[in-house]
């Protein structure tokens, strides 16, 4: 059983900047975050393997950053130049190697 713990998320300004992290109580072969907008289907935003090989959504290259720590079991995504369309609830998930598990979500909302 892996428990995933994020944190980070919040209200900004169109263009602002947020970093989500996600804590995890075991070593997961590979994390990503995903979002959920209102009314609309859980997405990707971006992945990473243990040996950091990385996924990016088409609609947040250049602009989100993900990266790892895995002596801390920890995944971070720095989001950058964000528009009113990030507006959703991100998700953390662990998976690759048996069950995927899930975080419980954090809010991140962008003002035009």
């Amino acid at each position: 059983q892996v428990q995933l713990v994020e944190s980070g998320g919040g209200l900004v300004q169109a263009g602002g900047s947020l970093r989500l992290s996600c804590a995890a109580s075991g070593r997961p072969f590979s994390m990503g975050w995903y979002r959920q907008a209102p009314g609309k289907q859980r997405e990707l935003v971006a992945t990473i393997t243990r040996g950091s090989r990385i996924t990016y959504a088409d609609s947040v290259k250049g602009r989100f950053t993900i990266s790892r720590d895995n002596a801390k079991n920890t995944v971070y995504l720095q989001m950058n130049s964000l528009k009113p369309e990030d507006t959703a609830v991100y998700y953390c998930r662990a998976f690759g190697m048996g069950p995927e598990f899930w975080g419980q979500g954090t809010q991140v909302t962008v003002s035009s």
